[in-house]
């Protein structure tokens, strides 16, 4: 967490990664390999100052410039390699969500915003899932191993039995195959009890789908 305590602590001018697919939520982890030169220079820069890049999906526009979805989460670089062939690994860990406010045209080869994260302040205490009932758990449980046995699937069961809910949470909506606007979902739900609800309900559309033509949320 560092030195983010409060929403006051966090930069307002963030740099964006634009990227379908790749969800970064409040204290995830996702590694990523960074090879577009605008790209490493937007990696160099955040090395640099406050370590910190904003990961966001896109929704609709022109090809080479997308539109930015409403909704992205900031991250601080907690792990950083460098690779023979001038290749960046690094891990960015989950601080805040944040609405994607206006886009700066300063020039950069990579894209900035001005974030607003007023919205999200729970995000920096942590959310819990204390209240979720026995019921609700255990019909998450049921469909999370229906949807696994479905797709071929497997997790570390004890793993998985050991870490808080939250985090399990967490971590599978960052990393089961759900689509990008799944995905956008699961990051514009108003607290963790929602992303829990709408993980629980993808995994049992899912599992109980006959075919691979299931809704997506829209």
């Amino acid at each position: 967490m560092g030195p983010y305590r409060q929403l006051t602590d966090l930069p307002q001018l963030i740099p964006v990664f634009p990227l379908d697919g790749a969800l970064l939520l409040p204290g995830g982890e996702l590694p990523l390999q960074i090879f577009e030169p605008r790209y490493l220079n937007m990696v160099d820069d955040a090395m640099a100052g406050d370590r910190v890049i904003g990961m966001v999906q896109t929704r609709g526009g022109e090809p080479a410039r997308p539109n930015l979805s409403p909704v992205g989460c900031l991250g601080r670089i907690t792990s950083y390699a460098e690779t023979s062939d001038g290749r960046y690994l690094i891990t960015l860990t989950g601080l805040c969500r944040f609405e994607t406010g206006e886009e700066l045209d300063l020039r950069m080869p990579y894209r900035q915003v001005r974030a607003s994260y007023g919205r999200f302040a729970d995000d920096l205490a942590r959310d819990e899932l204390a209240e979720v009932s026995e019921a609700a758990r255990s019909r998450f449980a049921n469909a999370l191993k229906r949807y696994l046995n479905r797709r071929e699937l497997d997790i570390d069961w004890d793993t998985a039995k050991a870490a808080p809910l939250e985090a399990l949470v967490n971590s599978l909506c960052m990393g089961l195959p759900f689509d990008p606007s799944e995905k956008q979902a699961f990051i514009e739900a108003p607290d963790l009890v929602g992303r829990f609800e709408i993980l629980t309900t993808l995994l049992e559309i899912d599992a109980t789908d006959p075919d691979d033509e299931r809704p997506h949320l829209q």
